[in-house]
């Protein structure tokens, strides 16, 4: 039966419609039931915090539970491949962070691409790195650890929690742009007791896990990992004042996976981002060394693609391999 012009463009039109009808109507009433947030960390750690932080904010905002849920192991590509396989709908999520930037170089065999199976939806915060060093070491500066790391060479120890690691990395970054070596210690337990003892010298490590450390006098600080002096520590120097272009920072932010409703990303996207300005929030945040971060989807696709290729090079050119 051949139907009328009219009556075609009509039915044709609407049915076009259909779809955006439908995935508008999804992003309204999302989420109707609990949203999984998986955090690849263990409990108690500074991201498990975070996430859990943004979990309250966001039940809050959209009256559904946002469940914290840890998956660790494997550098954070079990949790994150439990996302790569879920249901592109919102309701599983992932705490993402700068490990995952460098794991997409690092490991050679993974079934997924971070990059390309991970849908970015808002960036939380950057967490603030600083590089300490034991009171042994004769250097209050980056300069003159510089120098006496050149004078030195392979007798400084650089601690780490493994190879690969965030930690690692960022030092095999600080190896490279200015020139020295380090002997690397990766540690499957406490680095701290060697560390303190001074049996290791050197350690670039989250602000939030050396602060107590710093502000008793058992390590020294030389400089802080950002790219610009922080609120913090504002007396203690960006390593990039002396090491021009240096920049290591970790970051989080929310993933989901690929094809999820670009409504239902915007939607987290918005939540997110409040949450990054609120006097309260963003106070907690800054108490445990995250400066809020405020990206739309496609600036924090960007920013993730940038990491990727970053930690790639750093990788490349240290020989970094997996144990």
């Amino acid at each position: 039966m051949r139907l009328p012009r009219r009556r075609f463009l009509v039915l044709a039109t609407a049915a076009a419609a259909l779809p955006n009808r439908s995935r508008s109507a999804i992003a309204q009433t999302y989420p109707e039931r609990p949203v999984r947030l998986i955090v690849t960390l263990p409990p108690s750690s500074a991201p498990d915090i975070v996430a859990r932080l943004v979990g309250q904010w966001l039940s809050q905002r959209l009256g559904q539970s946002f469940i914290t849920e840890n998956r660790p192991g494997a550098s954070g590509n079990i949790g994150t491949e439990v996302v790569v396989r879920a249901a592109a709908d919102g309701y599983t999520l992932l705490l993402v962070n700068a490990g995952n930037a460098i794991n997409a170089s690092l490991y050679q065999n993974l079934t997924f691409s971070f990059v390309r199976d991970i849908a970015p939806v808002a960036a939380i915060g950057r967490t603030v790195f600083v590089m300490v060093v034991h009171p042994s070491v004769p250097a209050s500066t980056i300069p003159e650890f510089i120098a006496y790391a050149k004078a030195n060479p392979g007798k400084i120890n650089m601690a780490s929690p493994g190879v690969g690691a965030a930690n690692h990395i960022f030092g095999e970054l600080f190896m490279m742009m200015a020139g020295v070596n380090f002997v690397h210690v990766p540690y499957r337990d406490s680095l701290f007791p060697d560390l303190l003892a001074g049996q290791t010298q050197v350690y670039f490590g989250a602000i939030a896990g050396v602060i107590a450390a710093i502000k008793n006098g058992k390590l020294r600080v030389l400089g802080v990992a950002t790219a610009s002096r922080v609120e913090l520590l504002p007396d203690v120097p960006a390593i990039a004042e002396f090491v021009a272009g240096y920049e290591a920072s970790g970051w989080l932010g929310i993933g989901a996976p690929k094809s999820t409703p670009n409504e239902i990303i915007d939607k987290l996207n918005t939540e997110t981002n409040a949450f990054g300005v609120d006097p309260a929030t963003k106070a907690r945040l800054l108490a445990i060394g995250v400066e809020p971060m405020r990206m739309t989807p496609a600036e924090f696709s960007k920013f993730i693609a940038n990491e990727a290729a970053k930690w790639a090079k750093v990788v490349q050119f240290a020989n970094v391999k997996l144990e």
